[in-house]
């Protein structure tokens, strides 16, 4: 049988290290010679500048990360068996850290750190939503999904949600639609931690749930009780459940989308909640906390999980701004002994410089504070040791004086 012969993507001079640690990017200021006669997504072999095979990549010409690693063992193909294998793979992880009686939606993959760059997989009861982000992951899709449908026989459907503008970097255009099986309903009803939401998967933020955030949901109620809470951000409400389900006698939920927060008063209804001690708030949550902030307004429990503000390097100055204005904002309005939770899900925004900004904000605030704990995602959306970058949700809950 003969093998195909596979391009080559040759390193510049000592540009290998990241790549010998297994760190599965390969940045375009790294190349020193790329294949001229080769499609979007095809499979590269990477050698160092003498001659050393490294890795075997999917290329992206597009992209600032010109190529990402499938595998750093040559003997492997990147074929049908090797996506049915990381696929088994992420699954028995799955299988090993979420208890069905729990919850009946996780992330099954979750990208690099699950050895499929570009390929996000969340599960929702009977439905899976995927991401094709790379040209990579895209060129493998019928594959991927092929390999899905076996792997999940008690699944009804395979839908589409690549409709994200990191698409546009590699070249890609937003996609969203049926793959295979059923079309997924206007909402899927999960659980988590007995709370229960409905989730829309054709139109909600990222796949159409915050499911990093379940380990958090379930701290925040152990917060709660008695607690009244602002919930920034607020999204569907997900904090705000969790929190009232544990005994919080009021919250406020404050978002800029209204759609948004008409599915969070429907979340407090199915949950039996009671909706009279809430408050919905559509608009900017910088400008409703200064209001607060005047009116002399206080909680004794804050959560502020706002979007990525950082996308870039060029964006970190200005992030960093608006999370400490935020930040000090909160702080502000925290009666004594109250507790905030705060968030960055940009992973550009590293711990200790996060740190540092919530610290600042107490000072500006005249606040004093001690953190009680760190958090980040939830253990299906794991972090592979040699990418870093995976950690990317970091968050601290900190108690005032």
């Amino acid at each position: 049988m003969t093998h195909p012969i596979i391009p080559t993507l040759i390193l510049k001079p000592k540009r290998e290290k990241s790549l010998v640690g297994r760190h599965p990017w390969i940045f375009s200021g790294a190349v020193n010679r790329a294949p001229g006669d080769i499609q979007a997504g095809d499979t590269v072999d990477v050698l160092a500048a003498d001659g050393r095979w490294l890795a075997r990549a999917a290329y992206s010409p597009r992209s600032q990360i010109r190529a990402r690693v499938w595998t750093f063992d040559a003997s492997e193909a990147i074929d049908a068996g090797f996506f049915d294998r990381q696929l088994q793979r992420a699954l028995c992880l799955r299988k090993s850290i979420i208890d069905p009686s729990e919850t009946n939606a996780f992330r099954l993959v979750s990208a690099e750190s699950d050895g499929l760059p570009g390929l996000i997989v969340d599960r929702y009861d009977r439905w899976l939503v995927c991401q094709f982000l790379t040209t990579g992951a895209e060129k493998w899709k019928a594959t991927i999904v092929e390999a899905l449908a076996r792997h999940m026989p008690d699944c009804k459907g395979i839908f589409e949600r690549s409709d994200v503008d990191v698409r546009k970097k590699e070249g890609l255009k937003p996609v969203t639609g049926t793959l295979w099986g059923d079309d997924p309903p206007d909402h899927i009803d999960i659980v988590e931690n007995g709370c229960h939401y409905r989730i829309d998967v054709r139109k909600g933020h990222k796949t159409g749930f915050y499911l990093d955030q379940r380990d958090n949901r379930a701290w925040v109620a152990a917060h709660a009780a008695g607690a009244e809470m602002l919930n920034c951000f607020a999204y569907t409400g997900g904090f705000a459940v969790a929190a009232l389900a544990a005994g919080a006698t009021r919250v406020v939920n404050v978002d800029a989308s209204a759609g948004a927060l008409d599915l969070a008063r429907e979340h407090v209804s199915i949950n039996a909640l009671n909706d009279r001690w809430v408050e919905y708030k559509t608009g900017d949550a910088f400008s409703l906390l200064r209001q607060y902030a005047d009116a002399g307004r206080h909680f004794d429990l804050i959560v502020l999980d706002p979007p990525k503000f950082v996308k870039s390097k060029g964006d970190l100055m200005r992030a960093s701004r608006g999370y400490k204005d935020i930040n000090r904002l909160a702080f502000m309005l925290l009666n004594p002994k109250g507790t905030l939770f705060t968030f960055s899900c940009s992973g550009l925004m590293g711990r200790d410089l996060f740190q540092k900004i919530v610290a600042d904000a107490a000072l500006d605030a005249g606040r004093r504070a001690v953190i009680l704990r760190w958090l980040s995602q939830a253990p299906d959306h794991p972090t592979a040791l040699s990418f870093p970058e995976g950690s990317y949700l970091k968050g601290l809950i900190c108690r005032v004086d």
